[in-house]
């Protein structure tokens, strides 16, 4: 693990909180529950890239057989379905205030919520007993179908009529001003902070089967 990788993800993350809590724009109608986006969005971003590198590794082990890209799977589908949950917490945060409501059953609520309950499905088959090789295919398979979801997340807003609707299309350039800049950041940030957690939970990994005699 590069340390100075490791000590720049931790003061980016520190730099965000700062930025975030002290020095963005207070939007009247939202006051603090506003700030939840500058966590939402980019968590959401983060457990979907993670989702991404799932699918990706399911792909080069079906194609190789090579465990490595199984641990690489294994590891981001450990850190986006953490995001995942995160999205799932802080979304009705920002929602109360809002909607009046944490939870209403709309589109892209419930397709994001699909999508962790297959890596649900996905964890409780890496624990069942399988051999190690069977359950890196079986795993790959998973992975490579549940990312068909976060496409369907992200344009779920314009599959069904308006009426059913609570999310709205994201559009930066409709935001107010002084909200653009620390929201990349924030991307930046919690970005960087899931590559580093993939790298760390790789070598983790990587350690437990060298002792399990897999390579």
């Amino acid at each position: 693990m590069n340390l100075t990788f490791f000590i720049i993800t931790i003061f980016l993350m520190i730099s965000n909180l700062v930025w975030m809590i002290f020095f963005t724009p207070m939007v009247p109608d939202q006051e603090w529950a506003q700030k939840i986006f500058y966590l939402h969005v980019p968590i959401a971003w983060s457990g979907f890239l993670a989702y991404f590198i799932v699918m990706v590794s399911g792909i080069c082990y079906l194609y190789t057989k090579n465990l490595k890209y199984d641990r690489i799977g294994l590891a981001s589908a450990e850190i986006g379905t953490i995001f995942t949950a995160l999205v799932l917490i802080t979304g009705p945060i920002w929602a109360t205030p809002i909607w009046g409501q944490p939870w209403v059953w709309e589109p892209r609520l419930i397709t994001t919520l699909v999508l962790f309950l297959i890596y649900v499905g996905y964890f409780i088959m890496r624990n069942i007993g399988l051999y190690r090789q069977r359950a890196a295919l079986v795993c790959a398979i998973i992975g490579i179908i549940a990312f068909l979801d976060i496409p369907i997340i992200f344009a779920s807003v314009n599959f069904w009529a308006a009426e059913i609707q609570s999310h709205p299309q994201l559009g930066m350039n409709k935001q107010p001003s002084g909200i653009l800049n620390p929201f990349l950041f924030s991307l930046l940030s919690f970005t960087s902070l899931m590559i580093l957690m993939l790298l760390l939970k790789i070598e983790v990994l990587k350690k437990k089967d060298i002792e399990d005699r897999y390579v």
